[in-house]
């Protein structure tokens, strides 16, 4: 580890591009709908890295495209992650009073309300990625073809269906409470977390026109990327600090969940992670010095705290 990049600021001002098109990407309030454009954007606009949507630009850059054309789907995905989060915490589900450094959706506008905020966030992600004029393109002709277009709309609606996250969500509530073996986390976090990195690279490869062997070792990576980043999350659920991660710490084990750490303990859930890490750099060993912002971010995933 050690690449030269600043990939705090790389992030910092890719954040910043992502979050003014968020801003725009949910329907100004109005007085009828009031209550629920701002469960929206209560927990769309809350702290966070966004590191899924930042995941898809910097591959679309890596590989030669441009970050305009990458943003309504990097966006979409964004939004599709923060529904994930609102449902994800409800009574039935996760029942977390805490996410992104302030209290859950559900806590401030009640059950409903929250679970329809979830509902109309994965909603306008797919209105996001399918108008163009909400998508704020105006180029003629369009950056990204209507044909590719629904191809990457496709690849997003896996990731966040039954084969995807979804079907991880079911796993996760079947196995809570029950012995686990290390498969069947793996499976499940495949699923539930690393789908929707999968997704958010190859997006980026899509986006930039990228061949079909830079896309096997895109998603390579993406698979690598996305099971050190939820090995990284259980270990924090375990040693972490609540007001640096912004969200309660020990609810897995509370909960009885399966996690890497309830199955290989805390130092060698560790060492699973950095073989991730490894793992993803050494997949994107034929790619020249584009493709550094990738080494950096999953350099970042991999040490986050511990």
């Amino acid at each position: 580890m050690g690449l030269s990049l600043d990939i705090t600021a790389y992030l910092e001002e890719k954040k910043a591009v992502i979050e003014d098109w968020l801003k725009r990407a949910i329907p100004p309030e109005t007085p009828a709908l009031a209550t629920i454009h701002q469960a929206m954007r209560y927990s769309l606009m809350a702290r966070s890295k966004r590191i899924r949507p930042i995941l898809t630009l910097a591959t679309a850059e890596a590989m030669g495209g441009k970050i305009e054309a990458a943003l309504p789907f990097a966006c979409a995905l964004e939004l599709i992650h923060t529904y994930s989060l609102i449902h994800d915490d409800l009574p039935a589900m996760d029942n977390d009073d805490f996410r992104r450094g302030q209290p859950t959706n559900h806590k401030v506008f009640g059950e409903a309300m929250a679970i329809l905020a979830g509902d109309a966030l994965l909603t306008q992600a797919f209105i996001l990625m399918s108008s163009p004029s909400l998508a704020m393109c105006s180029s003629s002709p369009p950056l990204v073809s209507p044909q590719l277009t629904l191809r990457i709309i496709q690849e997003i609606a896996k990731a966040a269906g039954v084969e995807g996250m979804v079907g991880g969500q079911v796993m996760d509530v079947e196995l809570e409470g029950q012995p686990a073996t290390l498969a069947q986390v793996e499976d499940m976090h495949r699923l539930k977390t690393g789908a929707i990195f999968l997704a958010a690279v190859r997006v980026g490869g899509l986006v930039a026109e990228a061949s079909e062997e830079q896309m096997e070792i895109l998603s390579c990576y993406g698979r690598h990327i996305g099971l050190a980043f939820q090995i990284v999350d259980d270990v924090l659920n375990v040693e972490g600090q609540p007001q640096v991660l912004g969200k309660s710490v020990g609810s897995d084990r509370l909960a009885r969940k399966a996690t890497f750490p309830s199955v290989l303990g805390l130092e060698e859930s560790k060492r699973c992670a950095r073989q991730h890490y490894a793992l993803a750099i050494q997949a994107l060993e034929g790619f020249d010095s584009r493709a550094d912002t990738l080494r950096a971010l999953a350099e970042f995933v991999v040490g986050r705290r511990f």
